[in-house]
């Protein structure tokens, strides 16, 4: 495996990056009854077409919407069962979905699929769930539950306080961002094999083994070091990172966020940008669509108090 050290170039100067407030994500219906009638705690998103497909750390259900519309999302069940309402047992009860991607076509998936992945920091919070797509990129079907301990084991023992934020598929690498909520714990990429990875999904092989960790320093916002919070592939090999700058010193527990901001980093592993976003909230997921030298950003919010909608932000980054 190669484990490459933390990029030590110097990091490019903080820009302030605008934002607009799209819209509250306001859902039709109270996930796990009795709750709050939308998410709080987004947390991973993706779009397709005009939809809009988010996650929230907090509980079982995806939420979609549609993008042209201003009506509250519809909620999909991801995992059976209910959470409690109480804010410590469902803390330790939820599953901690902190990453959504959409996965190529594979064996059993012919149009491919949607991944949400539980962080790993806890044993209870090592469950995905697959969603298979049709030719429309709509969902079909109910959700798979799949048991990530395997594919975790050996992030664990390679990296202290493993805590996955964010996935996505990049040629040929199915690759994971850990998210430090220290000054001294990693920030890093983690690859593995794509084709490994669906042969294990297709129980047709094990577990694909991290092939490269590379490590990097994303700098601080007043003091506070921001951590990885989800990514975004790009054409070309370069990819984008939302980060936020929690005061927290470890997986468990939330902090103080005084700030977040969105990278974008080369194909050789350089940041490139570095841009603060102009309002004081945690952003903890990331969609993005290029057209020449301007990419367009959608971006969930995590309100860390589920008296408060999350909000769905947009912005544009220039290379």
């Amino acid at each position: 495996m190669e484990n490459r050290a933390c990029c030590r170039r110097a990091l490019p100067t903080l820009l302030m990056l605008e934002t607009r407030m799209v819209r509250e994500l306001l859902v039709d219906d109270a996930a796990g009854s009795a709750g709050p009638a939308h998410l709080s705690a987004a947390s991973g998103l993706v779009k397709l077409g005009n939809r809009l497909l988010v996650v929230a750390d907090d509980e079982l259900h995806l939420a979609m919407f549609e993008l042209s519309q201003r009506e509250p999302g519809r909620l999909v069940p991801l995992f059976d069962g209910k959470l409690p309402l109480r804010h410590k047992a469902r803390k330790a009860a939820k599953p901690d979905c902190e990453a959504l991607l959409v996965l190529p076509a594979f064996a059993g998936y012919p149009h491919g699929a949607l991944m949400a992945m539980g962080s790993g920091s806890r044993p209870s919070r090592q469950r995905g769930a697959l969603l298979a797509l049709d030719a429309a990129a709509q969902i079909q079907g109910s959700a798979r539950t799949v048991d990530l301990a395997p594919l975790l084991a050996p992030l664990h023992e390679l990296i202290p306080d493993l805590n996955i934020e964010g996935a996505f598929v990049q040629g040929d690498a199915f690759s994971l961002l850990q998210r430090g909520n220290s000054g001294s714990a990693i920030n890093a990429r983690i690859d593995l094999s794509w084709h490994g990875l669906q042969c294990w999904l297709a129980e047709a092989g094990p577990a694909p083994q991290p092939a490269a960790i590379t490590r990097f320093a994303l700098g601080a916002i007043d003091g506070i070091f921001l951590s990885f919070t989800d990514g975004a592939p790009l054409p070309g090999g370069d990819w984008l990172f939302s980060a936020a700058a929690e005061d927290s010193s470890d997986t468990y527990n939330d902090g103080r966020c005084v700030g977040s901001a969105i990278g974008l980093i080369d194909a050789g592993g350089t940041i490139r940008l570095l841009e603060r976003l102009s309002r004081p909230c945690k952003v903890e997921g990331i969609a993005a669509s290029a057209a020449g030298e301007t990419i367009d950003l959608l971006l969930v919010t995590d309100a860390d108090d589920r008296r408060q909608p999350a909000q769905l932000l947009s912005a544009q980054l220039h290379r």
